[in-house]
């Protein structure tokens, strides 16, 4: 008992105003990396602990790489753990930390497309020194190669300033870099990562290293070729080698895979946990440094893992130390409880009697025997959560639809930090927009009535072009509109998907709708497809897509991704976007539906004037570039 305790009028005014265990309880892939629910170390400390005392055996030189595994079932704390050790390696420094989940997994087929753009974003990620990984990476480049030690948030801070003095800085740190990185096959690969140290080309240098294409204007300013190669599995799995070869020299590796579950298969018929399995055994060999950890289910790892072709190669590496976890016990959940709650009454000003006040603690070690998950000892908070002695029952059970809100407003401001992750992604901003589009199935929007949605089957040289179809009624007549989502920055590829959307007779359309938000390159065959759409004889649509009209379709698109966690099903999601008018009300929908313009929209992102934009005016005549080098140098160095 607190002697020293706030009033108990204060408390229960704070209690009958907020309840703060009625939120999304669960833990999705920006939690990891921005923790928005409070720690309990104790919780499953056997796991979280063997993962540390690996990092020290590495960093010890006992071994170079620790394959861990940590089996659970659902809602025992996996991803918990893995925000954890997330939290911790930021505050002690020393490593890097990547993280694959759910979507980041996306075509099975491009498994190490997909890693590598996953460990481009996590490297974007901020590290210990306050900058982002990939700008602590740049840094111990240049002070080993220059003999130096710079402090990266200096060396960024200054790095802009320095170019525009001297515009070939870039090209001379990359030469300098590359007589001690020999081995580095790619030395566009050093140079972009050196240009992540400017503030104004970074995201260009990010999505570069990703894999993606630049604007040719862009890719010209930078000095970096835009690949032309067909097999990007390969080169991607190429760049991911070179791209850990070069951290291993400087950082410890973590990598977790978490969210292994899912009902996707490659060509192969291997499931995303068996995929990623054997990117985990593929990547063991070619880590100097690092823990390659995974997180699934106990049926997972028994029937899928043990079950592969190269089971035992696959489970020596990837599971040399395997950790279930626990169910949370008596101490547990009062620990659980008190963290949760201090965290709410500290917010609050105020100090509670005893740490679980409303709750008595008895009444938590009951629950503390039911086997209980983190999850559910939380919903019983949320469901019994009152001012003592209050004689208004507890509600009985959640509302689904206040459970989808919940979960929709969790991914909502999770894109806020996100959405340039997704933004350019073509594929899931598609995904997004068919699954909104189901919800207004049997509506009329605009002049036309929805009567079906469809994936557009294609043969294999028009894949990964056009998007889905939308059947319907508008004045009585039957319209198709066909959809096609082109974020890419690739002439040919958007000039080859634009000659598929005017090809109104193969692709069976009466109308074909472009969603993008960037201009066609002008002077383009592209550019020449897009008028004849525009046309009056075709009548097709070109609509803006903005990040503020896509976020809302994207958060309940993932809320649906992962409804099995948020523990709500398709229907309620369903009933929940009609409910709010997510898709009727929403822009884009509204606009592929509505009568064609045929017009250019306003506000494009013209990737090309970007790039003149951001050309380092080369202000003065350098002869002597080691001279300069030393002198801009010695000025970031300050």
């Amino acid at each position: 008992m607190n002697d020293f305790h706030s009033s108990i009028a204060d408390l229960n005014k704070a209690i009958a105003s907020q309840n703060p265990f009625d939120r999304s309880l669960i833990v999705r892939s920006n939690d990891i990396w921005k923790p928005s629910f409070p720690d309990v170390p104790s919780i499953n400390a056997h796991a979280s602990d063997a993962v540390f005392q690996a990092i020290e055996q590495i960093r010890a030189g006992y071994r170079t790489v620790s394959g861990i595994t940590i089996k659970a079932e659902k809602g025992l704390g996996k991803s918990h753990l893995i925000s954890r050790i997330r939290r911790r390696l930021l505050d002690e420094g020393g490593s890097f930390f990547v993280y694959m989940s759910d979507v980041d997994y996306g075509n099975l087929n491009r498994v190490h497309a997909n890693f590598l753009n996953t460990l481009s974003l996590s490297l974007k990620q901020i590290g210990n020194e306050g900058v982002m990984q990939w700008q602590e990476l740049a840094t111990a480049l240049l002070n080993e190669a220059l003999g130096k030690t710079h402090i990266a948030q200096n060396l960024v801070k200054q790095f802009s300033g320095a170019l525009a003095k001297n515009p070939k800085l870039v090209d001379r740190l990359t030469e300098k870099v590359l007589q001690l990185k020999s081995n580095i096959e790619n030395p566009y690969l050093i140079q972009a990562i050196l240009w992540t140290l400017s503030s104004d080309k970074v995201s260009f240098a990010t999505n570069w290293l990703s894999g993606k294409a630049l604007a040719q204007g862009q890719a010209d300013a930078m000095g970096l070729p835009n690949s032309t190669e067909e097999d990007k599995e390969g080169e991607a799995f190429q760049t991911v080698c070179q791209i850990l070869d070069l951290i291993g020299d400087y950082r410890t590796l973590v990598i977790g895979f978490d969210e292994l579950e899912s009902v996707d298969r490659n060509e192969a018929g291997f499931s995303r946990a068996q995929v990623a399995a054997l990117l985990v055994k593929d990547l063991y060999g070619k880590i100097k440094r690092g823990v390659l950890m995974t997180a699934m289910f106990d049926e997972t790892w028994q029937f899928q893992i043990r079950a592969l072709p190269q089971a035992e190669s696959v489970t020596a590496r990837m599971g040399e130390k395997i950790f279930d976890l626990q169910y949370l016990n008596a101490d547990d959940v009062v620990t659980l409880v008190s963290q949760w709650l201090k965290e709410f009454y500290d917010s609050k000003g105020l100090t509670p009697p005893y740490p679980v006040y409303p709750f008595h603690e008895g009444e938590l070690r009951e629950l503390g025997k039911e086997k209980l998950i983190v999850r559910k000892v939380l919903e019983e908070c949320a469901k019994n959560w009152k001012v003592p002695d209050d004689s208004t029952p507890p509600p009985t059970a959640a509302d689904p639809l206040h459970q989808v809100e919940l979960a929709f407003n969790n991914e909502l401001n999770a894109l806020e930090e996100t959405i340039e992750k997704y933004f350019d992604d073509s594929d899931i901003l598609a995904e997004a927009l068919y699954f909104a589009f189901f919800a207004v199935k049997g509506e009329t929007v605009g002049r036309v009535q929805v009567e079906e949605i469809e994936k557009v089957q294609t043969k294999a040289v028009d894949k990964g072009y056009l998007d889905f179809r939308i059947r319907g009624k508008e004045n009585g007549k039957s319209v198709k509109i066909v959809v096609a989502v082109i974020q890419d920055s690739i002439t040919r590829f958007v000039t080859a998907a634009l000659s598929r959307l005017i090809d109104y007779q193969k692709f069976d359309m009466t109308r074909g709708c472009l969603v993008r938000s960037k201009a066609v390159k002008p002077n383009s065959l592209g550019k020449q497809y897009l008028d004849r759409l525009l046309s009056q004889e075709l009548g097709g649509e070109f609509v803006n897509l903005a990040t503020e009209d896509i976020k809302p379709l994207l958060a309940i698109y993932f809320v649906n991704k992962a409804r099995t966690d948020y523990d709500v099903t398709e229907d309620q999601i369903l009933e929940f976007i009609v409910q709010k008018k997510l898709a009727t009300e929403n822009y884009l929908i509204c606009e592929i539906l509505s009568d064609p313009s045929g017009q250019i929209p306003d506000g494009l992102v013209d990737e090309n004037e970007i790039a003149k934009s951001t050309l380092i005016p080369d202000t003065r005549e350098i002869n002597n570039l080691d001279e300069a080098l030393d002198n801009l140098l010695g000025q970031i160095s300050g």
